[in-house]
C-alpha cells in the first residue's frame, strides 16, 4: 500500500509505502486505543455522571446498570430456588432416616433423652412442640441466602445429633449381642439329657442326693462343643468329677464339663460358642460314658435347663432357640 503526499503544484510528491503487516499492526494499535479511550471515557465521565448526577447521563448509566443488576438477581435467584429444592429433598430424606433411627434406637433399647445433645438441640424445622409434620416441598418464592444458611445449619445439627445417637445404639445392640454370647444357652452335647438337675438316688450309694448339672448320655468320643463364648480356667483332673474343664463366661457365670476323656483346650485359652474343647468320657465318679454339665453364678450351681431353654436375641429382630 502507497500514500502520495503532495503541496501545491511545484513541490516535490512524496511516497509512503507500507507493508500488509504494518497495515495489520496499525490497525490493532488503533482498535486497542479506541477501547482504552471508551474504558476511560466510561470510568471517568459515565461512572462519575452517575455518582454525582448529572442531569441526562447519569439516567442513562443507572438504566444499564439497573438491567445488569435485575439480570445478576435473576440468575441468582434461580440458583438459590435449585439450592432451596435440594435442601428440601434433604429434609425429606432426613424424615425418612429419622424414622428408621427411631425403630433402630427402639430395638437397641436406647432413646433420644439419653444423649445430652439431645435435650439441648431440636431437630431441622421442629417447633415448640414435636408436633406431626408433613406434606410436598413448595420452595419460598424468593429464598435468601441466610436462610438457606440457616437450614443447613439445622441439617447439620441434626446429622450429628443423630449420628451419636444410632452410634449409641448400635454400641448397645453389640453389648446385647455379646451379652447373649456370653450365656451358657447352647447344648454342649448333641445328645438326649439321661440325668437332670436336682435331687435323685445316687447311682452308688442308692441314697438321696443332690445331683448338681446335666448328665448327656453318649458314646466315649462325642464331641463336647462350649455353650458360650469364655476363657478356660482349668483343665485338672478332679477326685469326682474326673477329667474336668472349666471355663469363664465373666459376670461371675462358669460352665463345668466332667467325666470327660479328653480335653482339647488349655488354660488361657479363648473359645467360641460352639467350638470343639472336648471329648465325652467316664473318669472320675462315672458309671458309664456321659457329659455332666454344670453352670455356676458366683460359685453357685444353677440349674442348666433353665440356661438351654433360653433364647438368643440377635440384632434384626430374629430369635434362635437352643436345643435341648
Amino acid at each position: 500500500m502507497q500514500i502520495l503526499i503532495t503541496h501545491g503544484g511545484l513541490a516535490r510528491t512524496r511516497v509512503l509505502s507500507f507493508s500488509r503487516l504494518q497495515m495489520g499492526t496499525a490497525v490493532a494499535l488503533a482498535v486497542v486505543a479506541l477501547l482504552l479511550l471508551s474504558g476511560a471515557v466510561y470510568h471517568f465521565i459515565f461512572l462519575k455522571a452517575a455518582r454525582e448526577g448529572w442531569p441526562v447521563v447519569s439516567q442513562l448509566v443507572r438504566l444499564v446498570v439497573r438491567d445488569e443488576i435485575a439480570q445478576r438477581e435473576q440468575v441468582m435467584q434461580m440458583n438459590l430456588d435449585a439450592m432451596a429444592r435440594k435442601v428440601g429433598e434433604m429434609q425429606a430424606r432426613i424424615v425418612e432416616l429419622e424414622a428408621v433411627g427411631e425403630r433402630v434406637s427402639g430395638l437397641a433399647g436406647v432413646k433420644p433423652e439419653d444423649l445430652p445433645s439431645a435435650r439441648a438441640a431440636s431437630a431441622p424445622a421442629a417447633g415448640p412442640a414435636r408436633a406431626g409434620q408433613g406434606g410436598p416441598y413448595v420452595p419460598l418464592r424468593h429464598t435468601s441466602l441466610e436462610q438457606l444458611q440457616a437450614q443447613l445449619v439445622a441439617l447439620e445439627t441434626w446429622a450429628d445429633q443423630h449420628a451419636d445417637l444410632l452410634t449409641l445404639a448400635e454400641s448397645r445392640l453389640f453389648e446385647n449381642r455379646l451379652s447373649s454370647l456370653l450365656v451358657p444357652s447352647s447344648p454342649p452335647v448333641d445328645a438326649p439329657v439321661g440325668s437332670g438337675f436336682g435331687f435323685r438316688s445316687d447311682p452308688f450309694t442308692g441314697r438321696p442326693a443332690l445331683h448338681t448339672g446335666l448328665d448327656f448320655s453318649a458314646d466315649p468320643g462325642t464331641p463336647i462343643r462350649a455353650a458360650a463364648g469364655g476363657v478356660v480356667i482349668s483343665t485338672d483332673m478332679h477326685a469326682q468329677y474326673g477329667r474336668l474343664l472349666e471355663i469363664d463366661h465373666g459376670n461371675g457365670l462358669t460352665t463345668r464339663y466332667a467325666h470327660t476323656q479328653r480335653i482339647l483346650v488349655k488354660v488361657g485359652d479363648i473359645v467360641k460358642r460352639g467350638q470343639l474343647v472336648a471329648e465325652v468320657g467316664s473318669s472320675g465318679r462315672s458309671t458309664g460314658p456321659h457329659l455332666h454339665f454344670e453352670v455356676l453364678v458366683d460359685g453357685v450351681m444353677q440349674n442348666p435347663a433353665k440356661f438351654l431353654a433360653q433364647r438368643d436375641t440377635v440384632p434384626g429382630g430374629t430369635t434362635a432357640v437352643a436345643r435341648r
